[in-house]
This record gives C-alpha cells, structure tokens and sequence, in this order.
C-alpha cells in the first residue's frame, strides 16, 4: 500500500485505533511477564473531556505505551466515579426543567432517573480519551457504583464500624445549603473575599445599668442616652439570632467593666450573660465576641464548656428557620443585607468597615459553606495517618516532584476525623439499620445486608421482623469508594486471594494532580495498608494545573479554555499529545500554547516527510558503501544509544517532557538535519543496499522511540516500513538498543567538532553569499585533528579538497574549531573592504572580551575563593579568545596587504 503525500491524521488515527481494538492489543491477563499497573483516576461518570484530563491521559498513556514495548504486562485499568454531589444536582436539574421537585419523589424513583442519566451521558469520556489514543483495558471498565465496587464499599464500612474506626454523632460540620449535604474539610475551598465588618451595639440589660463602673483604667466604656452598651465586631450580623453568650478574655483590660453582666442581643431582645474565657482574641475587633454555638466551630466548642444554649438558625437550604424568630424563611445572603440596615435603621449600628478574610466554599457547588451542628458518621483518621506516613516519608511510595512530600507530611500530621455521609440519595447508602429496643429506645446495627441486619437486631428485639428495621438515609462520601479503587477494580475487597489482584497489585504508578493529594492519595495509601498490607502503587507523578499562556488557570468563564476534541480535529492527536507534552514538567503548572499543538503537527509532517524520502531512495546491490557513509551509520548508532540512554533515565525519574524533547531533537537534528544528508544520494542516483538497510533499521528505532508520545503515525509507518503480519504491531515492538560505551562516546564527540568543521564552511559561504553550489577548499592550520571524516566534511560542506597546510592562503576566511584553525580560501569572492571592517569589528569585541577575563584572573581575591573547576574554565576562556584574536590579526594582515 502507497504511503499518502501529505499526512492525514483524521483516516490514520481512526484506522489504527480500530486495528489495536480489533486484535485485543490492549488486553491484559495475568502471566509470568512482569506486570505494569496503572489505575485512571476515574472522572465523573457524567464528566467530559477538559485539557486537564488531555494532560493527565496522555501522560499514563505514554507510561503504559513504554512499559509494553518494555515487554512488560502492560495493564491500564478505566472507570468512571458516581460523583455524588455533581450527578445528584444535574438530576435535580433535569427534574427541575420538567417540573419535578426532589421532594416530589420517593428515593427509588429518584434513583431510576439518576440510573437513566448515568445510562445515557455515562462512559461519554471514556469514549472521547479513545479520541486521544489512549490504551486502557477497555474490558476492564469499572464504575465506583457498580454490583463489584459497591459490594467491597459496604464490605469495607461493615468492617471499620466493627474495628471502631467508625463512629455515629453530633458534630460541627462543614454544610453545603445548596448540595444540603455536610462536606469533610477536605471539600472546603477558601478564598479571599472584600467583605464587611459590622461593629453592633450589645446593650447592657437594665437590671444591670446601674451598677456599671470603671474597673481598671483601660476600661472602654460606652454610652449614650439608652445607657450603657458593649460593641461587637461580626462578618455575619445574621447569626446574632442564635447568640446565646457575649465572651470577653479575662485578661482584657478593655473589657473588665462587663465582667459578671449581662447584655441584650441587638433586634432579637434576648438577654444573655457575659461569659470569660482565654479563648478571645484580645487584638481583634473590640475584644468582644459574639457566641453562636450552632453556626462555628470554635462558638460550639465555647457553647460546651460554658453549657450555653444552642439555637440552629438555619435552615438545610441556608434559610432562616423558626427558631431564629426574625427574616423566617429568607435567604441567609439575603437576611445579611437586610439586616444591617434594620440595625443601622434602629441604632443599633456603631460603624461599618471593609474587611478582608478568608471565606470557605463548597468545592463542589462553589456556594459558601455554613457550619452546622449535624449528626453524622466519621472515621477516625489517626490510625490511618499513623500507617500512611512512614511509607511516603521513607520513600518506599515516591512522589515526582519530592516537594509534595512536605505537604502530605503536613496534611498527616493535622489529620482530623473524616465525616464521610453525605445528605443524598444518589451513591452507597450507608448499611445502618434503625429499630426499637425491648424497651422502645432507638438503636442501629451496622451489616452488610438487611437479612443480616435483622439477625444482629433480633438479639436486642426477639419480636422485631423485617418491617420494623429503618436503613440511614444519607449515602457515603464519593472519595470512600475512590480511596478503594488501585484494589476494588481487581475485586480485592470482595475476593481478597483472587489471581488478578495478587498479580496486578500493588500497581505501577500513579499519575494525578497535587489538588487530590488529600482527597484520593493519601486516602488510598491508608486503604492500601489496611487491606492489603502493602502500598497501592510505587510511585506518584503529581501533574501540573493547566493554564492558559498568560498563567490564568483554564475556565468556561474566561473563554480561554479549548475544546480538546476540536484541538484534536485541528492538530491530530499526535500533534495535541505533543503541544501538551512540551508544556508539561511534573509538578509544574502548564502554561498551554495552541501554536504547542501546531509544533506537533508540524514534528509530524517532518516524520512522514523523511520517511517518504528514504521510501523513495532506490538501492542498487553492485554499489559499494562509500566511506563516509559508513562514517555516518557508525556515528548515528552510537548517537542512538547516547540518546536511548538519556531518555531512560529521563523516564525513570519521570521528566517525560524532557523525554520527549530528547527524542524530537535526536529524529530532528541529528537523524533529518545531519545524518540523512550524510548518506542521501545523488539525485536521480541510487544509494548502497548497506547504508540503505542500515537507515530503514534507524528508522525503524526511532519510531519505537517516538511511539509512547505519537502513537498513531509511529503506527502507521512503522506498518510500512516492512512487510507485517496481520496482529502486529509496534507497540508489541520491542527497542532493543545497547547501553554506549567509552568508544561510542568517542565517536560522538568527534562528530560534533566535525559538524562545528562543515557549520563552519557554511557559515562563510552564507557570509561571503557564496553560491551553495561553488566548491570551496578548506585548509587545516598546522594539523587536522579530523581528517579522518574528510569524505563526510567535503559532501556536507561542498568542499572539493581538505589539506592541511603551515600557512594559509592570503586570501582566506578563517574560524576556529575548539583550538583548531580552519581556513576556507576566497580569492576574488569577497569584498576585501567590507571584510576588513567586519573582521575589525570582531577584533574590538575579541580583545574587550579578553580583557575582561585577564582582569578577573589578575583578582588574587577570585584565584583564591574561587572552586578550581571555574579558574580552569577561565583560563580556557583566555586561551580560547588569544588564539582566535591571533588568528584574526593574521588574517587582516593578509587582507590589508591585498
């Protein structure tokens, strides 16, 4: 089959992708290969393709395209996570278009519509990364709520309830009124908001008017002509309907005078006392604090030790419920406007100023967060902590970039309690099952079947069928199905001595983003330790944030973020995975460039046209392999193996971008720049069979090297290289490159002088605008270290002969080699006065140069602090620039004598 003249990326990539489906290519079982394990990090089912998940797919893709050609038992596990919040609330949308509230429907019909939706817009991501090339196990497709992976989640629950990990009460949550669910700290996103602070008057209640008195003479002390009065300074005026407390800090001279009183809660007319505890920050706002033990952590803690009362304001949907006895019914935001001016209008305002604080928002929703006392279910972390820190610290686990260490260190070491239920019905219900005791006291037992429930019930109630049993309402955390995944996809958790889960586990890598490291890493090396003993994967390849080429992070709002299919469309698929690539130092943020992709396709477009090129070579037996070009094959196969061995230590310490820098420059200048025009015929004129086998051997290397990164035009020429059997492939291709040695780099080194020889000629012929096609002679001053690849200086550079001479012409324009002079005779080809000029001007620049240096090695001060390697470099520097000025003035003595 004839190779197109112009790459086509549209009928390559699909064709291709079609043959690795069709011959299983990508399948894995278990054998005695060594095995390579990647898990995706599995997006939301409902999910579509962004540049983030562009970034991170391409990247385990290369992983898993290497480790394959590696010979290894590549395994690259796909799924998708049920995303609790974020599928619920577009259900809650759709119904909504239709005029279906929530509250209309029983949970099994809500359920029905939440399955049908996943039905029809689950698995679209999965199918678009298919768009990108990537080599998942399709088969192997896992869903966070399927029968297996929701089997092992209740399994595990049933367990860490049983172990006492789990545990059931009231606490201060972390309330998203827009989800109406509570959220662990780790789904708490703060920002920085340009708020207010409200400085409210507290009046003292009348009983205790008249015995107000200075106390110390730091008192502050107000008053106007309804008496005496407190100020608080607040950012949310409407909590002070659950005030239940007025704190001052004992040790605050400014409050002294309140001590033992009692003052009234501005609007609302309740009375309530004065409370003393260290915990108030005497430096802020007045010194007094307003306390609202149902709506903030550090007030509810106050509330407890002060046994104050608790008044939940709220609403689950950030209304203002009954309890509060004003704005019933209004959005909190709302009530917040409102009822500063109601304050100000009553008096009751002492001033406002602007604020700025820090603000939690849901991750989620992007509403901000309310604290609530709640009851809900927590896992206690500290063991876990306790299991998950030494591997990472102690580099068993490694992190690429090492940085992130410090911040999971950080994270462990603050560990709190996870409160993993969620107020929602789409996810894993939580296996609690509720009833009445003999006695009529409600209780719980925790199973994982209702059948098994009633059993464990019955040993409290005889009498108690199937009927009286109550299951929880909420649903669990989505991460506490995800921290399972590395072991649940190979049903770890149900079928703990299955043969995948003991071959494929622990995996490979794992390739993420740093804004999960909280959420999902160090959840799943917890769950690792606990249910397998070991780690869930060796290393971590923490991706950048993908950002737009001015550092803005990507966003609908902004419009700067593109559609990767229509990118993929544009560019290839190649050329995207390469744009991304370059862009993509791990750890780092990636400031993304569209004329990135365009680079890639045009890498692509160099590919196929050297290919082309060398197809179209004809071979003719009879021909003998000129001496140069076997010069050429042995230097470029020691220049392969220079290369391969760089890329595999890039590799190792996951600089993948730098990988695929070396392995671009290697196929652009090394093999299409220098060595391709070493060995091309003449045209219209044959080449050797050796050198023309050796070039399709190269080729065929570099494709191998190029296919992690391009998969698809690696593929399809490789297919026409040679003569393949139907199956194969080159990702079953295996790179066989040996390690160089001292004579490789030899020669390597040798043939970079070389090419400075041929840069050099071509530099004066470019400068003389000599005629590419005028033969020129070059002379050798005094010695020709490289004579030996004459045959490849005088092809290259147009050169008829190479001697080496004592003096050289007159005539000639020189350059220099390292210390090595090199003279190319011009005769009547140059404009002697135009070249004297430019010469002098290289002479002044030279000489300033020197100077520079003398003046430095002159400084005792430098010889003597100065590490030795940089005095060396220096007087090399001197040497350098003598000889070359040397070299200049003879040459302008030969000129002005013209």
């Amino acid at each position: 089959m004839e190779l197109a003249s112009k790459y086509d990326p549209k009928e390559v990539e699909s064709k291709w992708y079609e043959y690795w489906l069709d011959h299983k290519l990508f399948s894995s079982k278990p054998d005695n290969r060594e095995p390579y394990t990647i898990v995706i990090p599995p997006p939301n089912v409902t999910g579509v393709l962004h540049m983030g998940h562009m970034l991170n797919n391409t990247i385990q893709d290369i992983l898993v395209r290497r480790a394959r050609m590696e010979g290894k038992n590549a395994c690259w596990v796909p799924g998708t996570d049920h995303a609790s919040i974020a599928t619920e609330a577009k259900v809650v949308g759709k119904l909504a278009e239709q005029g279906i509230k929530k509250t209309d429907l029983t949970r099994e019909q809500f359920l029905e519509h939440a399955w049908d939706w996943t039905r029809e817009h689950g698995g679209i991501i999965l199918k678009q990364l298919r768009k990108l090339g990537c080599s998942c196990d399709w088969d192997r497709t896992a869903f966070t709520m399927d029968e297996t992976r929701s089997k092992g989640v209740i399994k595990v629950f049933v367990d860490l309830y049983r172990k006492g990990y789990i545990y059931r009460g009231v606490r201060m949550v972390n309330w998203d009124p827009k989800a109406q669910t509570a959220l662990s700290d780790e789904e708490v996103i703060y920002k920085d908001e340009h708020s207010k602070l409200y400085y409210l008057k507290y009046y003292v209640a009348p009983e205790d008017q008249a015995s107000i008195e200075r106390k110390d003479e730091g008192n502050v002390m107000h008053k106007d002509k309804k008496g005496y009065y407190a100020v608080v300074a607040t950012t949310r005026p409407e909590t002070i309907m659950g005030d239940s407390a007025m704190c001052i800090n004992p040790e605050d001279v400014k409050n002294t005078w309140l001590k033992g009183k009692h003052v009234i809660v501005p609007l609302v007319g309740r009375v309530i006392p004065v409370i003393e505890d260290g915990y108030v920050d005497i430096q802020f706002g007045t010194g007094c604090l307003k306390v609202t033990p149902a709506h903030d952590v550090n007030d509810h803690m106050l509330g407890l030790k002060h046994h104050l009362e608790t008044i939940d304001i709220f609403n689950d949907d950030g209304t203002i419920s009954e309890a509060a006895g004003l704005y019933v019914g209004q959005d909190r935001m709302d009530v917040r406007k409102q009822i500063a001016k109601d304050l100000t209008s009553a008096g009751l305002m002492e001033k406002i100023e602007d604020y700025d604080n820090k603000v939690g928002f849901s991750e989620r929703t992007n509403v901000p967060i309310e604290p609530k006392l709640s009851t809900q279910w927590f896992l206690k972390m500290q063991h876990f902590a306790d299991i998950a820190l030494p591997p990472v610290m102690d580099d068993d686990i490694e992190f690429y970039p090492k940085k992130y260490k410090n911040t999971y260190r950080h994270w462990l070491e603050n560990i709190k309690d996870w409160c993993i239920s969620r107020q929602l019905w789409w996810g894993h219900r939580i296996p609690a099952y509720y009833f009445r005791t003999a006695d009529g006291k409600r209780d719980f037992v925790v199973a994982e079947t209702a059948e098994e429930a009633l059993k464990l019930a019955q040993e409290k109630n005889a009498s108690l069928t199937a009927a009286d049993l109550e299951q929880e309402s909420d649903c669990l955390d989505t991460w506490f199905s995800s921290w399972l995944w590395p072991i649940s996809v190979f049903d770890g958790i149900n079928h703990p001595d299955n043969a995948e889960i003991k071959y494929y586990y622990p995996t490979s890598d794992l390739v993420t983003g740093p804004d999960i490291i909280f959420f999902w890493v160090a959840r799943m090396i917890m769950a690792g330790y606990e249910y397998r003993g070991q780690m869930p994967f060796k290393h971590v390849y923490f991706t950048g944030i993908v950002r737009d080429k001015l550092g803005r992070k990507m966003s609908k709002s902004l419009g700067n973020s593109p559609d990767p299919l229509k990118l993929i469309e544009q560019y290839g698929a190649d050329g995207v995975r390469m744009g991304m690539m370059l862009s993509a130092p791990a750890g780092n943020d990636i400031l993304f460039d569209e004329s990135l992709c365009e680079q890639g396709r045009n890498f692509n477009n160099k590919i196929w046209n050297a290919f082309r090129l060398v197809q179209g070579w004809q071979t003719d037996d009879s021909l003998a392999t000129p001496e140069a070009n076997k010069q050429a094959v042995a230097w470029f196969t020691a220049k392969m193996k220079e290369v391969n061995a760089i890329m595999d230590d890039q590799f190792k310490t996951y600089r993948i971008s730098e990988a695929l820098m070396t392995v671009y420059r290697l196929f652009w200048d090394e093999f299409s720049s220098w060595y391709l025009e070493m060995v091309k015929p003449e045209y219209g004129k044959p080449i050797d069979t050796a050198t023309y086998q050796a070039t399709l051997h190269f080729f065929d290397d570099l494709l191998k090297m190029l296919h992690p990164f391009m998969p698809f035009i690696t593929e399809e020429l490789w297919q026409h290289l040679y003569d393949r059997k139907d199956g194969e492939s080159i990702m079953k291709a295996t790179l066989n490159i040996a390690a160089p040695n001292d004579d490789d780099k030899k020669l390597c080194d040798e043939m970079e002088q070389v090419k400075q020889v041929i840069s050099g000629v071509r530099t004066i012929r470019n400068q003389k605008n000599i005629a590419p096609k005028k033969a020129l002679k070059l002379q050798a001053v005094a010695a020709n270290p490289y004579a030996a690849y004459d045959d490849i200086v005088k092809k290259m550079a147009n050169v008829e002969s190479v001697e080496t001479v004592s003096d050289k012409s007159a005539d000639a324009s020189v350059f220099m080699v390292g210390t090595q002079e090199f003279a190319v005779p011009v005769g009547d080809l140059i404009d002697v006065k135009a070249e004297i000029e430019k010469q002098e001007k290289e002479l002044q620049h030279l000489e300033g140069f020197l100077a520079g240096i003398q003046k430095k090695l002159a400084n005792e001060n430098f010889i003597a602090h100065a590490p030795e390697a940089v005095v060396a470099r220096e007087r090399k520097k001197q040497q350098d620039s003598e000889e070359k000025i040397a070299a200049l003035k003879e040459s302008l003595s030969h000129l002005k004598a013209k």
